[in-house]
């Protein structure tokens, strides 16, 4: 009996297929049309710019600062529960101590304060917030009293006509929270120092009264 061998792989000369034959099954040679080819070359270029812009430590970027601003506008819908608070050295003891309204204070600070203090309040343009020297203020409430009408001839802004007075009061308490962290930024210390704030009482530890 005649046996014979069959080559199972071929070649083929159809300037269609690859060349490859297989069983008398040819592969074709379809390249992937021009516009998905370019879209993914896009795609590519694109992320090189897409993660400089969201994920290169600019403020206010990031997704994590998209949450932080929502969750502080959905914040400042709770504001009637605490009515209009008032700047006195009382109320911003109270919330220095408050862990969930000292964030809405820290949201503010990121919002509207990292340009010039720098992110965690080291100082950039203006002063460290950290460290023990003040140049405005004596008190607790001058933390406040600074915020709502600015200082040093314009250099630090007046922000009562741009916040809430309730996110004066807020950021106030975050920023005297700052105190005594010493981080490093590039200015030296400037001010004075001044007297430790003062110890919240035992109801003031407990929960923030509601001020009107």
């Amino acid at each position: 009996m005649n046996t014979t061998s069959t080559d199972h792989t071929s070649r083929t000369d159809d300037p269609h297929t690859t060349g490859h034959l297989y069983d008398g099954i040819e592969e074709f040679d379809n390249p992937l049309p021009g516009w998905w080819k370019w879209i993914f070359v896009a795609s590519i270029a694109f992320c090189p710019p897409y993660w400089l812009y969201y994920h290169g430590g600019t403020p206010g970027r990031s997704v994590q600062d998209d949450y932080s601003l929502a969750l502080a506008e959905n914040t400042r819908l709770q504001f009637e529960e605490i009515g209009e608070l008032q700047p006195t050295e009382q109320t911003i003891v109270k919330y220095m101590h408050d862990d969930s309204w000292r964030r809405v204070g820290r949201i503010v600070f990121q919002t509207n304060c990292v340009s010039c203090h720098g992110r965690e309040g080291e100082g950039k343009v203006g002063p460290n917030l950290t460290d023990e020297f003040y140049k405005n203020v004596n008190n607790l409430e001058d933390i406040a009293h600074v915020i709502n009408n600015g200082a040093a001839a314009g250099a630090m802004p007046q922000w009562s006509n741009r916040l809430h007075p309730n996110e004066v009061v807020l950021v106030a308490a975050y920023v005297a929270s700052l105190r005594g962290e010493d981080l490093q930024g590039p200015r030296g210390p400037e001010g004075k120092t001044i007297p430790a704030w003062p110890e919240p009482t035992a109801s003031e530890e407990e929960s923030p009264d509601n001020e009107s």
